[in-house]
């Protein structure tokens, strides 16, 4: 065979290989029958797309300069005229949805309206209302806006207890503030805690594209039902890498409720601390169950109390939902108000055994500083709960104490003393010596130093 002859014969083979593989691609995509419509996800989103909207906010906030130039007696002394305090104005963006269509009622993340002096809601169809705050809960990072009632489209809720992982979603928002915008996906996890994000998590994972800006807006499912709420994701480059995580539906409506009765979320408390079960704890407590919340610590006169639990116990289901870890029990429990019972199970050893626990209301325990010590005196003293520090919380310090010359302020955070570490009053009164020096750790804000209180 000649070499014409071969070129033509491979020439002729490569296009029955090309039409094989063709025909085969073409064979698997769906079925079109001419007339009918190609499958598409428009109808749904055109019932959906109206309830979700855009939402801008601006804040004023006061520039910052040297704390001398505000000390009156300091622009006297040196004859500096007085000036209007200098404020610039911070604009944000973000997304929400319309979860009640009768009472205007916006479902939005926290963080998209946090500290905002206007909110702007900008509709599907172009238009622009002021909405009016109702409520947060910035540990859940939930917030409530209301907008005027005028011919609005709402979401139909869905049950994301239902969800599985695989199931179809459609996330609604709008990403960098280019306007309303789609992106598909599938629920990659469910459950997600422990990332640090916010106070309560257990969040729905996502790899349909969310952005900053897609915060507040709507994930939905493929019959146009709010199954969850965008609101955080994993950028280590700085834009979306297909991990993205939702807050559940039942969880966000949950707190809406709360928020719209209260204006805030009033949390119940059971009063224990827990840990996760490690494989050194599986062993030391001879324990053949490996998931569940072990019991580190119990509150005196606190609903776990008088449920008669224990350090050592191992929460393994609360309400009939199995508990894997110390942040299944808290959201569990951050999720109840004052007086829901609570049905837990947990094993004492290897003696599984069964208790009902009604939710507490939250007791500050306060403190005058000089019944603990002389140097405190002029301080109110509780137990902290802000920004999820643990320690002894400086509440109030009389300007002319000791404790205010010694340095001490409204906001400050005892977390040790004499090198101990606290966490309650409880605890610094076991540690300090009335009679003696005290060495305290305080953290303000994002800064820490010791005090030496004689």
């Amino acid at each position: 065979m000649n070499t014409k002859s071969v070129k033509q014969l491979l020439f002729i083979t490569f296009l029955s290989i090309y039409f094989c593989i063709t025909t085969a691609a073409e064979a698997a995509l769906p079925p079109y029958v001419e007339g009918q419509a190609l499958p598409s996800l428009a109808p749904m989103l055109e019932r959906s797309m109206p309830a979700v909207v855009n939402i801008s906010t601006s804040t004023n906030i006061t520039v910052s300069e040297n704390p001398l130039m505000q000390d009156p007696v300091f622009r006297q002394f040196f004859n500096i005229p007085d000036q209007q305090l200098r404020r610039q104005q911070r604009n944000s963006l973000g997304s929400g949805v319309i979860i009640d269509s009768k009472q205007g009622l916006v479902l939005t993340n926290n963080h998209v309206i946090d500290k905002a002096d206007t909110i702007t809601v900008t509709l599907n169809d172009g238009r622009q209302l002021a909405a009016k705050l109702i409520g947060t809960d910035p540990e859940a990072d939930v917030a409530v806006i209301q907008i005027p009632v005028d011919n609005l489209t709402m979401l139909p809720i869905a049950d994301s207890n239902q969800l599985k992982v695989g199931d179809f979603v459609v996330a609604i928002g709008n990403p960098f503030g280019l306007g309303q915008t789609v992106t598909s996906g599938i629920v990659s996890a469910l459950g997600r805690s422990g990332l640090g994000i916010e106070g309560y998590e257990d969040f729905i994972q996502t790899d349909a594209s969310i952005n900053p800006g897609n915060s507040g807006g709507a994930l939905v499912n493929l019959r146009g039902e709010l199954v969850g709420m965008n609101t955080a994701i994993i950028a280590p480059t700085g834009g979306n890498v297909g991990i993205g995580f939702a807050i559940p539906s039942n969880m966000a409506m949950t707190i809406k409720e709360s928020l719209v009765k209260h204006g805030e979320v009033r949390r119940g408390l059971l009063g224990v601390t827990t840990q996760d079960l490690t494989p050194e704890l599986v062993k030391a407590f001879n324990l053949k169950n490996i998931q569940g919340a072990a019991i580190s610590r119990i509150e005196s006169n606190s609903p776990a109390a008088k449920a008669g639990l224990e350090p050592g116990d191992i929460i393994v289901s609360a309400n009939g939902r199995p508990i894997k870890n110390s942040h299944d029990i808290r959201n569990i429990i951050g999720m109840m108000q004052i007086g829901d019972k609570v049905e837990l199970e947990y094993f004492r050893g290897n003696e599984k055994k069964q208790v009902t626990a009604i939710i507490g209301k939250h007791e500050l325990p306060r403190l005058a500083g000089n019944q603990l010590h002389r140097s405190l005196q002029g301080a109110l003293l509780s137990t902290s709960l802000k920004n999820q520090i643990e320690g002894v919380l400086i509440e109030k310090v009389d300007t002319a104490s000791g404790a205010w010359r010694a340095g001490l302020r409204p906001g400050d955070v005892i977390i040790s003393a004499n090198r101990y570490r606290v966490r309650s009053i409880e605890e610094l009164k076991q540690i300090v010596d009335p009679n003696g020096p005290l060495l305290i750790n305080i953290q303000r804000g994002q800064e820490g130093f010791f005090v030496v209180l004689k």
